[in-house]
């Protein structure tokens, strides 16, 4: 009764705040990136909790734990150096500066403006579409399975709820009523993470018994010739770390902030956040092996790590603290889902709408159209998350390589390089999905991240190889993407 008492005040909230965020948005830029007013504590916490989802809670932190023990905390450390600090203070000021001089408002209108290439913006929104909006449905069908085993209602009933709040406060708030909610739901998610591991700890022993126990456990449970190797992991720690730093639905983060001089700030507010956040999910993945002596199975007798977690704490955690770590993971998964589904909506309404089929559309026009399309993708997502489509299966696998190999090297190129050439984003962008595809079919979907990890980084030598010998963007170009200062 307390997690649905719980439950319910935290979606008459958000509705609350999508009502709030509703009455400050006019326009498309209000819409989509809160007219670049957000500052820099919620624009740190609102990529944090776009960094992290119900895939890190229920599927990684269970599966990763088991197989690598307490080493699953270098990715926790990787994601909070690499993938937050380092991102910030690398790309966050060139990336609000430039995007501003452009007068753009998405990854691939920036990529159209940046190398004067007219197509490119129609390319990089149908990789958006195709390849992100099946990962917002992956994160709809981790939540209604949670919601089907804590609540006891079926799985397309919850479904169906978590489909109304979030299209409610997507649609009317757009991304005001994203960064506030998301700032709410980072507080829960820190206080929540802190509380978990605590009681955890705790009911293991303490953590002096805890940290000398794992080890051992873990090499009895995976002894070394079952453990995956070490290329693996660095796999690992290089996608999950470095793949932001093309991910159009966090690269959104540093376009909106309100000028430059918040970027340090929410560096370091981004960081501590993903070291908590990041720790807590993998070190509760490590103590499995402490109430564990083997995964749960599936009905086909496979191991289902899915449940590790889940099942974990609703063993060991008394109800009400459930209740919190429920709303801890519904949290991070709703903020991840949200700037998913605007990210996609944003690809079609602006990208493709705006910026090739009716260039002269309304400002108020062109609200309505990504409120519109942000409905109607929220719904598509819940007919792939409803039904098991094998291609959206294999589609879900491929995105996060995908889409960061994509866009990764001509993003960053962009920003810091003037002699990259249209010609070589393209060929870039070709070679990032290519080496992704191919390398995810000949290795298999366990070793996805030694592909992903290929797919960003392969581009990087083809972009300045063919931009050598193509022709370089307008000097205009050039003077206006990267200003007066260069």
């Amino acid at each position: 009764m307390f997690s649905i008492i719980l439950l319910c005040v935290f979606f008459a909230f958000m509705i609350g705040v999508g009502v709030w965020g509703m009455r400050r948005t006019s326009s498309l830029n209000d819409f989509f990136l809160g007219g670049r007013s957000i500052g820099p504590w919620v624009s740190a916490v609102a990529y944090g909790t776009t960094y992290f989802s119900a895939v890190l809670f229920i599927g990684f932190a269970g599966k990763l734990g088991w197989a690598y023990g307490l080493n699953a905390l270098w990715i926790a450390a990787g994601n909070a150096v690499f993938g937050s600090l380092m991102a910030w203070l690398i790309l966050g000021k060139r990336t609000r500066r430039m995007t501003k001089n452009l007068d753009v408002m998405t990854m691939p209108e920036f990529l159209q403006e940046r190398y004067d290439g007219k197509y490119l913006k129609i390319i990089s929104a149908l990789i958006i579409f195709v390849f992100l909006l099946p990962y917002s449905a992956s994160v709809f069908k981790g939540l209604g399975y949670l919601f089907e085993a804590n609540f006891n209602i079926s799985f397309d009933t919850a479904l169906l709820i978590m489909i109304g709040i979030t299209g409610l406060y997507l649609v009317l708030g757009g991304y005001f009523a994203i960064a506030f909610t998301d700032f709410i739901q980072g507080i829960i998610m820190i206080f929540g993470s802190i509380v978990m591991v605590y009681l955890l700890v705790q009911k293991g022993g303490g953590l002096s018994e805890v940290l000398s126990t794992i080890p051992g456990k873990h090499l009895l449970h995976m002894p070394l010739e079952k453990q995956p190797g070490t290329l693996l992991l660095c796999a690992l720690v290089f996608m999950t770390s470095f793949g932001t730093w093309g991910l159009p639905q966090m690269v959104q983060k540093f376009y909106a902030v309100k000028d430059e001089s918040v970027i340090v700030k929410a560096a370091w507010a981004t960081c501590v956040f993903a070291l908590i956040i990041g720790f807590a999910a993998y070190f509760t993945g490590s103590m499995t092996h402490l109430f564990y002596d083997a995964p749960p199975l599936t009905a086909s007798g496979a191991a289902d790590f899915d449940r590790f977690i889940p099942d974990m704490l609703k063993t060991n955690l008394p109800e009400a603290l459930m209740a919190l770590i429920l709303l801890l993971v519904l949290s991070a998964s709703m903020s991840t889902l949200s700037s998913l589904v605007l990210v996609s909506a944003s690809a079609v309404a602006i990208d493709l709408y705006k910026g090739h089929i009716n260039p002269e559309v309304s400002n108020k026009a062109s609200v309505r159209l990504i409120r519109l399309l942000s409905a109607l993708f929220i719904v598509i997502s819940y007919v792939i998350a409803r039904y098991d489509f094998d291609i959206i299966i294999t589609l879900m696998s491929l995105s996060w390589g995908a889409v960061a190999g994509a866009f990764m090297a001509p993003y960053i190129y962009g920003l810091f390089w003037k002699g990259a050439t249209k010609a070589g984003v393209k060929a870039g962008m070709a070679t990032g999905l290519v080496v992704n595809i191919t390398l995810f079919f000949i290795l298999g979907p366990a070793k996805s991240p030694i592909a992903s990890s290929a797919a960003m980084i392969a581009p990087f030598a083809v972009v300045p190889l063919v931009s050598l010998f193509t022709r370089p963007p307008s000097e205009r170009t050039i003077a206006q993407a990267f200003g007066a200062k260069g």
